[in-house]
Order: structure tokens, then C-alpha cells, then sequence
């Protein structure tokens, strides 16, 4: 083994606790007083264009109207005059493509006339509209290689931005991305449809109670994001961490998180400092980065941002991820966003806060203080909960990946079983409905700690169940299940399109009652009823990571999907397809495409995490293994060569050593050659994905988990000097 090579760990230990040149943040101002300079945001159009296109702009983006190329054209100039006072030399048309991350392709402003004279110029069609290769993107089959041509379309309805360069800035357009067909290729599309769909059907329902002024109803979401840390230079020695996101080997450390001293800790001078910077970044580009904390677990953090409408907050979640690893990396720091990067230690995810609101502001999911008498929220409510119920298994489909299912249901996050958490004033409520009583509100509890100098409190409606995949937490629903890595995109495209059917069919229920005789509010309660008792076994209060609740929650029907190559099917259901088609999210095509494409993924990633497995046992674990296990045995030859006058008995202790250590060099090697013929039998069912992808769910994924333990094994026993990688426990706790 080459001496070099068995140093580098100890040269990063030594490096890392020298941080003397380590970036300072110089930023003095205050947080509004660059908040959204880098954004082509309404207070910029009011000054930059004529009143009369800044009106027109506005319709388009409030209220849906049609865009007027018009309008493209003197929106195209103001924004380029903007860029160009910015030293912006590009734009592009920001995309997000199926790969779960952005798409970018810079031009320049640059243009040359018929005599040579080099110009900046952006005309309305190029802010309308991009061609970028549409065929070299994950498209499920959809485009191939010669079918080439695809189209981003700007998004007017979430801001330009732009993202400073070293040698000029870039203005970016958000966009959504279709094939020359028409086809939706990206995550926004689906979104924006059903987005549409919830404002259509929950129109219906605010006339429906006498409401006149409002004009369009929007789907809102606010996203937690939580990530990991370490430092650069531990990551640059991992390739699992580099290639996969995650650590295929690693020993548990003596101490992980078993202290719960890391969750709402004072936050470490290197960490605050990349916090701080992130933020400065966000609010540069208008993303109102609101909550920042440690997490449960060691060097696991998380940053909130203030809610948007849907997509609006979809675009800001890409651009925090994409923000963080930057900063991290100018930091000397990496960003771990796998769900789970450390085996033993809690995961990330993303806690998807949705809600709707109305075009005067008012949250349609907002109880009141006599939700019993609120029937305007109660339809909205149990429509939720019809949508839950009716589709927990194309909710779990969204949030399925090789890497969320390490994550879910682990103690650390849901389960895979879709259950809806409402609290006790709500339950009783919908019981209530369910039984034909009259109910009455809980009167509001003041918390009182009888502490002179502290105040009271008011305490809310319902508790916060964390073990709840889907909790109602005040005027909105928590979707706790996607992934830290992953788009919101799909997540919410499947949830709004699901409550618009919802609320769809519960007022054809109620308007059918009303023609029938029946008064409305006879009517509505009649209808409630029927949902709420439907609804019934979605419902849960306890604790979700039970061994008890999975084996309720079978009585009640509840699907319980725990690996990705089942879950996906989902996705081409009967009754999804039929839902996700009829209330326009998805064409036909596009739903096969995004199953296909997911598929394609979760076999790739295993596949990947197979090879680099190998690879890393190969020509890092095994080398040291081999060197430390030649070290023992020479050992022990010395001391059977001995002289007989100064004859010892070699300890059994080191006889045992150099077994165990044979025995899991042994383990390694037969894994690995096992492991290898598994992935190829898989990879050979590449004609039918649904089969291969289950193939992988059933014999690859364990497999991985159970042939790393030999080399976990081996971190504990081989000399410390010759361990190649950097161990968990310098990891998760030197910054």
C-alpha cells in the first residue's frame, strides 16, 4: 500500500483544525436592504415599464390572462436594460427538467447588424421562448436522438432573476419545457395545470357560499429543507459521498445522536458564517429565507423560507438547494442533500407546507374560531382528506427514490402508509358530523406557567404529530414524505390536482341535494358526512413509526409500499392515470414518461452504488485490510521464530485478530463478486423496467447493506494509520 495514500486522512485531520484563512462574511447590511436586488420583481416593472404593459404583465400573472407578445417585446427590452445596469452579459431559460435539478444554456445579448456593428439586443420572442436539445434529457422514450427539438416558454408568473458570475451576471428566465410536440418534459408544467385545477374547482366552492370578489384561488407552499455538512476536504477523500451522495461503509461512531444535544444548538461560528452568506445570496435573489436551526442530527441543519404560491416556492426550493452548494463550497464546506448520507443518524427531507388562499387573501384552510361552523372550510378540509384517502398510494409514488426509502419510515421520517394527522378539536369535529350531533368548538386554552415575569400564552388547536406523514398544523397540511434532494414539483402537481377532483365531486353531491329540495346547509352536511365517514380510515392521532399502526393501518386498507420498484406502479394506475388525466395535469404520454423515466433512474442509482461500492473496496478497504492483516501475520511469525531460550506463546487475542480480520477480507470479496452478478441479472432486464426495477428492490438493496458490514467491521479492527477514509466520527463531529 502506498504510504502516501495511507496519510492523506491524517493530513485532512491536521488541515481541517487549521482554519485561520477560513472566508469571513463582510456583509453589514440589513436583510430588506438588498432583499430581491437581483430580481425582476414587481417594484422593478412598476419603474421600467409603461403603465400600460406593467397592467397587462400584471393580468397575465394574477389572474391568468393570456400573454400579448406585445407586451413580451417591451417586457424584453426593460428586463435586458435592467440585466445590462447589473453587468449582466447572458440569459437563459431556466428549466427543470426530469433529472429533479435545473437546465441552463447561456446566450449572449450580443448580436452583430448588416454592417458589423455589434449590438446587445433581447427581443420578445427570445424572452418567450428557447430551443435547447430536448433529446439528451430524460424523457421516459418520449425523444431520441434524432428527434431533437424541444422548447422552453417563459413562466411570467415567477420572477427573472440573476446569478452573479465571476465575470458577469446571468439573467434567468424561468421557464417550463415541452417537446416539438407539445409534451410537457419538465416538472413546472404539470404544476402550473394543477394549479389551474384548484383554482377552477375551488371557485366554485367560494360562490358556491355567497362569495362574489374573489377572482382566483392559488395553491401555496412553504418548504423546510434540511442538509448536511462536512467539510470539503473529508468529502474530497469519501467517492461514495462524491459519486453517490451517500457513505456505502462506515463504522457507527461511539456517539452519534443519542444525546439529542445537536437539535436547536447554538450553531458553530463556521456554520453561522455559511448560513449568513446563503441568506445574504437568497435575498439578493428575492427568496425570503425565514428560519434557519440545527437538526436532529450532527452537522444536520435546516432553512425555511416565507410561503408562495406553488410554483413560485418550487422555483425558490431549486434555487436554495443550488444556493447552499455554492456558498457550502466557497466555505470550504460540502452540501450532503442525499436522504440519507450517514447509515445509523437521521435523514433529510423537505416538510411541504400547502395550503390554498384566495386572490383577497384569505387561507381557505384557516378554521376560524368556530370551524363546526365554518361549512366553507369544512368542504375544503374533507376534500383534502377525500384526496389523501383516495391517492395515498400516488402521493408515496411521488416521493419514491432508491434514496428517500432509507429515509421513510425509519424512525427519523413517515412511514411509506399515507395517514392524515387533523388533531383533537378537528376530530371531534368530523365525528361529530359523522354521528349527525350538533358540535361545538373548544374554547381557546391559555397556557398559564404562574411565573410573574412570563406571559400567557395562547395554545393552539391541534398538537404537532412529527411521526405524521400528512398533518394538519393550522390553516395549512404538512406533507412530510419527499426527499431532501428532490423537486416539490410532482408532489404538489399530484396533491392539487387530487383535491380539485375532490372538491369537484363533493359539490356535484351537494348540488344534487340542493336541486333535490334540500337547503344548502342541509345539504353540506349531508354531504360531509357521507365523505367524513369514507374518509374515516385515513385519519390516525398516534404515533406513525409504531409496529402497531402498520398492522392497523393494513386492517384499514392502507397501502404500505416500503421499496421504490413497487411504489412507482402507482404512478400508471387505473385510478390515478384516470384522475391525473381528467383534471389536466398529465397527458397520457407524459404519465408513462414519468414512470418510465423513474424507473430508469431507481435501477440506475443502484447500479451506480453497486459499482462504486466495489470500487471502493477494491482500491481502498481492502488494501489497508491486506496491509494491517501482513502486519499481524508478520507478527506472529516473529514470535514463532523466536529462540527457544526466549521462546513466547503468541496471545490468542492476536491469533484471533488476524482471524477475524481474514474472515471479513474473505466476507468483502465474496459480497462484492456476489453483488456484481446480481446487478448484472438486473441490468439484463433492461426490456422490462417494472421487473428489473423490482428485481433491484428485492435483491440489490438489502444486499448492499448486509456486504458493507465486513468493511464496517474492519474500520474497528484495522490500525488507525492505515484507515484510507474518513470515519464518521471525524465526520459528523470536526468542523
Amino acid at each position: 500500500m502506498d504510504k502516501n495514500s495511507q496519510n492523506t486522512r491524517k493530513e485532512a485531520l491536521l488541515r481541517i483544525t487549521d482554519r485561520s484563512n477560513d472566508k469571513k462574511l463582510e456583509w453589514n447590511g440589513t436583510s430588506s436592504s438588498v432583499f430581491g436586488c437581483n430580481t425582476f420583481n414587481d417594484q422593478v416593472m412598476r419603474e421600467r415599464l409603461p403603465k400600460d404593459v406593467y397592467l397587462k404583465l400584471v393580468d397575465t400573472i394574477k389572474a391568468g390572462a393570456k400573454l400579448d407578445m406585445s407586451v413580451a417585446t417591451e417586457v424584453a427590452h426593460a428586463m435586458k436594460e435592467w440585466a445590462l445596469s447589473k453587468g449582466v452579459t447572458h440569459f437563459t431559460h431556466w428549466f427543470q427538467p426530469q433529472t429533479g435539478l435545473t437546465a441552463e444554456k447561456h446566450d449572449a445579448f450580443l448580436e452583430m447588424d448588416s454592417d458589423g456593428v455589434v449590438l446587445e439586443r433581447f427581443r420578445g420572442n427570445q424572452l418567450v421562448q428557447g430551443e435547447p436539445d430536448a433529446s439528451s434529457f430524460p424523457s421516459g422514450g418520449r425523444r431520441t436522438t434524432f428527434e431533437a427539438r424541444g422548447y422552453t416558454m417563459w413562466d411570467p408568473s415567477s420572477p427573472a432573476f440573476i446569478v452573479e458570475g465571476p465575470k458577469g451576471g446571468i439573467l434567468c428566465i424561468p421557464s417550463v419545457f415541452i417537446s416539438y410536440h407539445g409534451e410537457a418534459l419538465d416538472k413546472k408544467t404539470p404544476l402550473l395545470r394543477s394549479m389551474e385545477a384548484i383554482n377552477k374547482s375551488a371557485l366554485k366552492v367560494l360562490r358556491l357560499f355567497g362569495n362574489d370578489k374573489a377572482t382566483r384561488v392559488i395553491t401555496t407552499i412553504g418548504t423546510e429543507q434540511e442538509y448536511f455538512l462536512i467539510d470539503k476536504l473529508f468529502y474530497t477523500l469519501r467517492p461514495d459521498l462524491q459519486i453517490t451522495g451517500r457513505t456505502l461503509v462506515g463504522a457507527k461512531p461511539p456517539k452519534g445522536q443519542q444525546m439529542e444535544d445537536h437539535y436547536f444548538g447554538s450553531i458553530k461560528e463556521r456554520v453561522l458564517a455559511f448560513m449568513q452568506d446563503s441568506e445574504y445570496e437568497l435575498y439578493k435573489l428575492g427568496v425570503p429565507a425565514k428560519t434557519r436551526h440545527n437538526e436532529v442530527a450532527p452537522h444536520q441543519y435546516e432553512i425555511a423560507p416565507i410561503y408562495a404560491e406553488a410554483n413560485v416556492g418550487s422555483d425558490r426550493n431549486q434555487m436554495i438547494m443550488e444556493v447552499l452548494s455554492k456558498t457550502a463550497n466557497r466555505h470550504g464546506l460540502a452540501l450532503l442533500l442525499h436522504e440519507k448520507p450517514f447509515a445509523g443518524v437521521n435523514g433529510s427531507g423537505k416538510h411541504n407546507n400547502w395550503s390554498m388562499e384566495d386572490s383577497e387573501g384569505n387561507n381557505l384552510l384557516d378554521p376560524g374560531k368556530t370551524p363546526e361552523q365554518n361549512l366553507q372550510f369544512l368542504v375544503f378540509l374533507v376534500s383534502v382528506l377525500r384526496a389523501v384517502h383516495q391517492y395515498g398510494d400516488l402521493l408515496r409514488a411521488t416521493v419514491a427514490s432508491a434514496a428517500n426509502d432509507h429515509r421513510l419510515g425509519a424512525n427519523e421520517a413517515p412511514p411509506a402508509i399515507m395517514s392524515v394527522f387533523l388533531g383533537k378539536q378537528l376530530n371531534t369535529i368530523l365525528d361529530d358530523i359523522k354521528a349527525g350531533r350538533s358540535s361545538k368548538a373548544v374554547e381557546d386554552f391559555v397556557i398559564d406557567l404562574r411565573v410573574s415575569a412570563l406571559p400567557k400564552i395562547m395554545r393552539d388547536n391541534t398538537d404537532r404529530n412529527r411521526t405524521s406523514p400528512f398533518a394538519f398544523t393550522g390553516a395549512k397540511f404538512e406533507f412530510r414524505a419527499i426527499g431532501s434532494s428532490a423537486s416539490v414539483s410532482q408532489s404538489n402537481t399530484v396533491l392539487s390536482s387530487a383535491v380539485a377532483e375532490s372538491i369537484e365531486l363533493i359539490l356535484r353531491d351537494i348540488n344534487e341535494k340542493v336541486k333535490g329540495g334540500e337547503s344548502l346547509n342541509v345539504a353540506v352536511l349531508s354531504i360531509l358526512q357521507k365523505y367524513v365517514t369514507e374518509t374515516e380510515p385515513i385519519r390516525f392521532e398516534g404515533n406513525n413509526y409504531s409496529e402497531d399502526w402498520a398492522k392497523e393501518a393494513e386492517k384499514r386498507k392502507l397501502p404500505n409500499v416500503k421499496r421504490t420498484g413497487y411504489a412507482l406502479d402507482a404512478l400508471v394506475a387505473p385510478k390515478n392515470r384516470k384522475m391525473l388525466i381528467e383534471t389536466g395535469a398529465y397527458m397520457e404520454e407524459e404519465l408513462e414518461s414519468r414512470y418510465i423515466t423513474k424507473l430508469e433512474q431507481y435501477i440506475k442509482t443502484l447500479e451506480i452504488e453497486a459499482d462504486t461500492f466495489c470500487e471502493l473496496i477494491n482500491t481502498k478497504i481492502l488494501p489497508a485490510a491486506f496491509a494491517y492483516q501482513t502486519s499481524l501475520a508478520a507478527g506472529i511469525d516473529v514470535l514463532n521464530r523466536l529462540p527457544e531460550s526466549c521462546k513466547v506463546s503468541v496471545p490468542a487475542t492476536q491469533i484471533e485478530l488476524l482471524k477475524k480480520v481474514t474472515e471479513n477480507i474473505e466476507a468483502l470479496q465474496t459480497g462484492c463478486s456476489t453483488l456484481k452478478k446480481k446487478v448484472a441479472a438486473g441490468m439484463a432486464m433492461e426490456h422490462n423496467l417494472p421487473k428489473a426495477a423490482k428485481y433491484f428492490s428485492d435483491e440489490v438493496v438489502d444486499l448492499l447493506e448486509t456486504i458493507r458490514q465486513p468493511a464496517d467491521n474492519l474500520e474497528t479492527l484495522i490500525d488507525d494509520d492505515l484507515w484510507p477514509l474518513p470515519k464518521y466520527s471525524e465526520m459528523l463531529f470536526i468542523m
